[in-house]
């Protein structure tokens, strides 16, 4: 079975395939670039939910079983920032190293407790026809004073999650999306999505 992820993040799309497999769900993902789709998606809602759904509903008014994931850092000390604009914290273009500056000056002076901060992904998945869901996976940790490991991408380097003494950049890929946010996200969609695709 063909699903449409609405991205072209390379790291994502690698992240969500092997989630996919990890976890026995044997679908076939394919990227925008490879249905042909390269319009940039407005994502002008105010939650993860929203931003989630719309991207998948971009794919599937084209026709395709759509999937998308809105995720982002939301830091307790920050009100829950940056939240939805965890990709362009720092402004656009996108930049994972002016996020990270940004972020560490904006907890400057913040001790522990007040670093503690989650993760949070939602994955949308929505058909031709209207139908949809959505799940939601979290991954609790706190943020770091200083950047550790040279793997992942975004604030990966800053974010060590909870019962771990390294960060995410220092857990290799399958320790990562054992328990990530994305990868909690993916079990609850694989959960669903077969009795979704069956009944609709």
């Amino acid at each position: 079975m063909k699903i449409v992820l609405a991205s072209n993040n390379q790291k994502k799309i690698k992240e969500i395939k092997s989630i996919l497999t990890r976890i026995g769900c044997e679908y076939e993902v394919l990227s925008l670039d490879a249905i042909g789709f390269h319009n940039e998606i407005i994502e002008d809602g105010s939650t993860f939910e929203e931003n989630a759904l719309i991207k998948a509903r971009t794919v599937s008014a084209l026709g395709y079983i759509g999937i998308a994931d809105d995720s982002g850092l939301c830091v307790d000390a920050l009100n829950g920032e940056p939240g939805i604009y965890s990709a362009r914290y720092a402004g656009e273009p996108c930049d994972d190293a002016k996020n990270n500056e940004k972020i560490l000056k904006a907890l400057d002076g913040k001790e522990d407790p007040e670093r503690s901060a989650a993760f949070v992904s939602v994955i949308a998945c929505t058909l031709p026809n209207g139908k949809h869901f959505t799940v939601r996976g979290e991954c609790k940790g706190k943020m770091l004073k200083t950047p550790q490991g040279e793997s992942g991408f975004g604030y990966d380097p800053l974010f060590m999650p909870e019962g771990f003494e390294k960060t995410f950049a220092e857990l290799s890929f399958d320790e990562k999306n054992g328990i990530s946010h994305r990868g909690r996200a993916l079990e609850a969609f694989a959960e669903i999505f077969p009795a979704f695709i069956s009944e609709n």
